[in-house]
């Protein structure tokens, strides 16, 4: 059973490679550590931390969409979750991570660069004061987002960052339909739709609800 950091690590290592998760738990860790300092998740259980950060957040790695993404933006970033553990298992990638607060890109940049992680770029901003700029409008295949607002207020600030025929995935819980309705007109009016909500499988109890909502943009 995937619930403790030996068994994810296992589970990780045959998934993507033994040095990758080796990568994933030593970012985890220094958020960790650090987070003793700064405030960067309010999971501070390293077991409990592998299941809602490291699990959650590859939860992503399977679809489709994410597969055929070359340039990918992760808007709220907080610690780097999805977006630093997504840009050491998927090299191939690039990555840009979005936050508003500086002082977390910081600690990002220092992690990144002591791992050796060269495809992710940090960004200091505010989503919905540059989505429209013309070197960040429709520039990504893929944008995604987590645990950070409700999809009417996601949409509007990460659609206009996808170019057209890209997707934007937001990870959401089990009330995500709710969100859904009320976010149906600002869909419409930015040309996008809901493709498909995926469930996670073969997870822990603590995430097993969560889904990944698969937007497109036409």
């Amino acid at each position: 059973m995937l619930n403790n950091s030996d068994s994810i690590f296992e589970y990780l290592g045959s998934r993507y490679d033994e040095e990758k998760a080796k990568k994933l738990f030593a970012y985890l860790d220094m958020v960790l550590e650090r987070n003793e300092h700064i405030n960067l998740t309010a999971v501070r259980d390293r077991d409990e931390a592998a299941v809602k950060h490291l699990l959650d957040s590859l939860a992503i790695t399977d679809l489709p969409e994410y597969k055929k993404a070359g340039k990918i933006i992760d808007v709220g970033t907080g610690a780097g979750f999805p977006g630093a553990l997504l840009a050491i298992v998927s090299p191939e990638k690039e990555f840009v991570l979005l936050d508003s607060t500086l002082k977390r890109l910081k600690v990002i940049d220092e992690f990144a660069a002591a791992l050796g992680v060269g495809n992710l770029k940090t960004l200091h901003a505010r989503a919905e004061e540059i989505n429209r700029k013309p070197e960040y409008s429709g520039a990504f295949d893929l944008c995604v987002s987590r645990a950070v607002a409700n999809l009417d207020t996601l949409s509007k600030w990460c659609l206009p960052f996808v170019r057209k025929g890209g997707f934007f995935i937001s990870y959401k819980g089990e009330a995500y339909s709710e969100e859904v309705e009320t976010a149906s007109k600002t869909l419409k009016r930015l040309g996008a739709s809901v493709v498909r909500a995926d469930s996670y499988k073969d997870v822990p109890e603590e995430i097993s609800g969560h889904v990944l909502l698969v937007i497109s943009r036409k």
